[in-house]
């Protein structure tokens, strides 16, 4: 059998090259870092992404829930059932569309966000960024989401 001769690697298909590898990692890195914050709360990070959304809205029906989130409704299903057993958020069919499901933040949803008003700050603090580097850098993934979206 005859060897394939070795040849320079080509530097375009170098790992540290890819900006897929590097936005994956970061993303892993990332929710590690939220996850002791998050503990706190009784929250998971995908968790956290609802309460987020539904902080700022309170109530959006899934499909909305899932275009914020990036997230089709076979993923957001099971996460949003077992956040109405916690009683942090309710579903309801909407009455003017049966197809729809409406999602509503509870009082003890809403309660959650007190708890939860330092973990930005926290986040930044280990990142060692500042606010107007952190939103140069959040504009800029959000761009590329945008684009890619």
């Amino acid at each position: 059998m005859d060897k394939i001769p070795e040849s320079a690697p080509n530097p375009l298909l170098k790992l540290d090259n890819q900006l897929c590898f590097s936005v994956y990692a970061l993303s892993r890195l990332i929710t590690k870092t939220y996850q002791p914050l998050l503990e706190q709360l009784d929250v998971t990070y995908p968790q956290y992404l609802v309460l987020l959304v539904l902080w700022e809205h309170n109530t959006l029906s899934v499909k909305q829930l899932g275009e914020k989130l990036l997230l089709d409704s076979g993923t957001l299903t099971p996460l949003l059932k077992r956040m109405e057993q916690r009683q942090w958020l309710s579903r309801q069919r909407d009455p003017r569309d049966e197809r729809s499901v409406v999602v509503t933040l509870t009082d003890a949803g809403r309660g959650l966000e007190r708890n939860a008003q330092q973990i930005p700050e926290q986040v930044a603090e280990r990142l060692q960024m500042a606010p107007p580097e952190l939103a140069v850098l959040r504009t800029q993934l959000q761009q590329l989401v945008t684009l890619l979206t």
